[in-house]
C-alpha cells in the first residue's frame, strides 16, 4: 500500500471513478485529467482533500495541485485506478474532445494572440503617450496641446508615431501569420513573408481605400482578369485566413513531395499560392467578415441597448480571464479600431481589470493583521491595477469566490457607465489604472469616474461580504516562529511570483515563494535539505526537504517541462542529503530560449510546518551561495 493510497481512492471517488477518466497525466506540480464528463467532478471535495492544493480547468484540462509529491501520488493513483497513464502531449490532444467547435476556434484565436500581447501593450503605452502630447488641449485656455508649444515634443511625437505604426499598422497582420505558423509547426519565415505581402508599400493603405474612388484603386491586370491592388493594414481576419491556408498548403506539399526536391518545392508553392489565395479571394473575404463583426459589435455598443450590452460584457469579462479566451478580445478590439477610429471594449476591458483589483484591496483590508496573506494580497492587487489580473483571480479571488464576484459587479456598474458616456480608446494593451493612457483625451473625465466606481464598488462590496463570512483564522493568520535562513539558490535578480507569466506560481496556488531571472547555469541547495522530488523525464526541477522541515520546490523556467530534459542535468540523486551550497541541476539558458520559455528559476515553498515563518525576499541582485534568500 502506497503513501497516497488512500487519498488516491478519495480523489478517483470525487472525479467520478474510472469510467470519468479519458487521459491522466501529471507534470511537475499538478495532475492533469481529461474527464469524460466533467461535470462529475466533485471539485469542492476535491478542494478539501488535505493533499489538494487546489485545482482549475484550461483548454478541456482538469488539473489538480499536488505539489513536489505529485510522482508519488500519480503513480499511486493509477495503481488505485487501473488505468494507464499517458504523456502530456497526448493529454492535451485528448483534451480537445471536451471542446466543441466553437471552444476550439476562440481557444485557437487566444493561442495565436498571446504572443503578440507584449508588442501590443508597448504600442498601447506609445499611443496613450502620444495622446497626452499631441490630443490633450490643456495649454493657452485650452486651444494648444504640448506639441503645439515646443519643437521637442513636435518631434518626439513624430518619432513615437514610428513604432505606434509599426505595431497595430503592420505589425499585427506580419505578427498574426508569424504566430499562426508558430502554433501549427511549419515555416515562420514564410508566414513572416505572407504578412508582409499583406502590408507593403506597393499596396494602397487599408485606410485609404474607404476616401479612394473604385476607378483609382491601382490593380493588378492580368488581361483576363484585374485584381485590387490594397493592403490589409491593422486587419485581423484577412490575416488569420492566409496564414491558415499557408499552413495548410505547406502540409500538403511535404506530404506529396519527394524528399529530394522538398526544398524548393515546398516553400515556392505554398508562399505563392497562399499570397495569391490571399489578395484574390480571402483578403476581401476576410475584410467584409471583419467589418461585419465590427458593424454588430459596434451597433451593440452605441444602440439603443448599449447599457445592457456593458453590463453583460462587464461582468463576463473576469470569468473569460480564467478560460484564457479573453485574448479573442483583441482580435474584435483591433476591427473596431481599424473600421471606425477607435474601440468601446477594451475602457471596459481595463475597468475589469480595476474591479478585480478593488475586490483584492478588499482582502487586504480584511486580513490586515494576516500577514501570510498579505503577502499575495498585495502584490496581486498592485499588478491587478496594472492591468495583469491572474495573480489577483487565481491566488486570492477565486479561492474566496465572493471577492470574485464583488468585482465582477463592479465591473459590470462601470461598464454601464462606461458605454452609456460613450467612451473610447485609441489603442488597446494598456489595462488596469494606465489604460486611462489610451482613452481619447474628450472621454478621459468620464473614463476616471468609471475607473472610481471600479475602485469603490468592489472595495465596499468585498468588505461587506466578507466580514460576514471570513472566519477569524482567514482574518488574523497564526502566530508562528522564526525559520531558518537561506542562501540564494542562483545568481541573477529577485523578482516576485506575481511578475511571472503562470497561472500557478504568480497566483500564489503553490504557496509562497520568489523567482530569479538568472544570470548563470546552476542551481543550488539555499540550506542543508534532502532530494524528495526529481523529474528524471524532464529534469527541469528539485524537490527537496529543508532541515526546518520545509518542502521547497526549485523549478527552473516556465512550461519547460515540454523541452523533455533538453538542456537540463540533474548534479544529485534522489533521496540524497545535500549541504548548503552543493549544486543540484544545471541549466542551459539558451536552449530555454530558443524553446521559447522564459529561463526564470523558480523557488516555491509548497509546504511549511504550522510553527515556520519562512518569508523570501522578492527583490534586489542575489548571488549564489551568498545572498541571504529569506528575510
Amino acid at each position: 500500500m502506497g503513501k497516497y493510497t488512500s487519498d488516491s481512492q478519495e480523489l478517483l471517488k470525487h472525479i467520478g471513478g474510472k469510467q470519468n477518466i479519458g487521459a491522466v497525466s501529471h507534470c511537475m506540480t499538478r495532475m492533469r485529467f481529461v474527464l469524460n464528463e466533467p461535470a462529475k467532478a466533485d471539485i469542492e471535495a476535491i478542494e478539501a482533500m488535505k493533499a489538494v492544493k487546489g485545482s482549475f480547468t484550461q483548454a478541456g484540462q482538469f488539473q489538480v495541485i499536488i505539489g513536489n509529491n505529485v510522482a508519488d501520488f500519480y503513480n499511486d493513483f493509477i495503481a488505485v485506478a487501473g488505468v494507464e497513464g499517458v504523456s502530456k502531449d497526448a493529454v492535451k490532444k485528448a483534451a480537445k474532445n471536451n471542446q466543441n467547435v466553437m471552444q476550439r476556434i476562440l481557444a485557437a484565436i487566444a493561442e495565436i494572440f498571446a504572443p503578440l500581447i507584449p508588442a501590443i501593450i508597448t504600442g498601447g503605452l506609445i499611443l496613450g503617450f502620444r495622446n497626452c502630447i499631441d490630443s490633450l488641449y490643456i495649454f493657452d485656455n485650452g486651444t494648444k496641446a504640448l506639441v503645439e508649444l515646443s519643437q521637442f515634443w513636435a518631434g518626439l511625437d513624430s518619432f513615437l508615431w514610428l513604432i505606434g505604426e509599426a505595431v497595430f499598422h503592420v505589425g499585427i497582420p506580419v505578427g498574426i501569420c508569424w504566430s499562426v505558423t508558430k502554433k501549427m509547426g511549419t515555416t515562420q519565415m514564410l508566414g513572416i513573408i505572407l504578412g508582409l505581402t499583406l502590408v507593403s508599400g506597393q499596396l494602397l493603405n487599408a485606410y485609404a481605400v474607404a476616401g479612394t474612388a473604385v476607378a483609382d484603386i491601382p490593380k493588378w491586370n492580368f488581361g483576363f482578369i484585374q485584381v485590387n491592388m490594397i493592403g490589409y493594414q491593422a486587419q485581423v481576419i484577412p490575416a488569420i485566413l492566409a496564414a491558415f491556408t499557408l499552413v495548410y498548403l505547406e502540409k500538403f506539399f511535404r506530404r506529396i513531395t519527394p524528399q529530394v526536391i522538398s526544398m524548393i518545392v515546398v516553400p515556392f508553392f505554398s508562399l505563392l499560392l497562399s499570397v495569391m489565395a490571399a489578395h484574390f479571394i480571402l483578403g476581401p473575404i476576410g475584410w467584409k467578415i471583419g467589418s461585419a463583426i465590427s458593424a454588430v459589435i459596434y451597433a451593440g455598443i452605441t444602440g439603443p441597448v448599449r447599457v445592457l450590452f456593458g453590463a453583460i460584457f462587464g461582468f463576463v469579462y473576469a470569468p473569460l480571464v480564467i478560460t484564457g479566451l479573453h485574448h479573442m478580445s483583441n482580435a474584435i478590439d483591433l476591427q473596431l479600431i481599424a473600421d471606425y477610429g477607435g474601440t468601446m471594449l477594451w475602457p471596459m476591458i481595463a475597468l475589469s481589470n480595476i474591479a478585480q483589483g478593488s475586490a483584492v484591496l478588499g482582502m487586504i483590508r480584511l486580513q490586515k493583521k494576516n500577514t501570510q496573506a498579505q503577502e499575495v494580497n498585495v502584490p496581486a492587487a498592485i499588478s491587478c491595477y496594472l492591468g495583469v489580473t491572474e495573480p489577483a483571480i487565481f491566488g486570492v479571488n477565486l479561492k474566496y469566490v465572493f471577492p470574485f464576484i464583488c468585482g465582477m459587479t463592479g465591473s459590470a456598474i462601470a461598464a454601464v457607465v462606461c458605454t452609456a458616456t460613450g467612451v473610447t480608446a485609441n489603442a488597446i494593451g494598456v489595462g488596469g489604472i494606465p489604460g486611462i493612457l489610451s482613452i481619447q483625451p474628450k472621454y478621459m473625465l468620464w473614463f476616471f469616474v468609471c475607473m472610481v466606481i471600479a475602485i469603490v464598488v468592489p472595495f465596499v462590496l468585498t468588505s461587506i461580504v466578507g466580514s460576514k463570512k471570513l472566519d477569524t483564522e482567514a482574518k488574523n493568520g497564526k502566530e508562528v516562529s522564526e525559520s531558518v535562513t537561506l542562501k540564494a539558490v542562483a545568481t541573477g535578480k529577485a523578482v516576485t511570483l506575481a511578475s511571472l507569466e503562470d497561472g500557478v506560481f504568480s497566483s500564489g496556488m503553490m504557496g509562497d515563494g520568489m523567482a530569479i531571472v538568472p544570470t548563470g547555469d546552476t542551481v543550488y541547495a539555499p540550506c542543508n535539505a534532502k532530494v524528495s522530488v526529481l523529474m528524471e523525464e524532464s529534469k527541469h526541477a528539485v524537490g527537496l526537504v529543508l532541515e526546518n522541515g520545509v518542502e521547497m520546490l526549485i523549478h527552473v523556467g516556465l512550461d519547460t517541462v515540454n523541452m523533455a530534459g533538453e538542456g537540463f542535468e540533474y548534479l544529485v540523486k534522489l533521496d540524497q542529503s545535500v549541504k548548503a551550497g552543493d549544486a543540484l541541476l544545471k541549466f542551459d539558458r539558451e536552449k530555454i530560449k530558443a524553446a521559447g520559455h522564459p529561463d526564470t528559476v523558480v523557488v516555491v515553498m509548497t509546504d511549511k510546518p504550522a510553527d515556520c515563518d519562512l518569508v523570501l525576499i522578492t527583490e534586489g541582485n542575489v548571488t549564489a551561495n551568498e545572498t541571504n534568500l529569506s528575510k
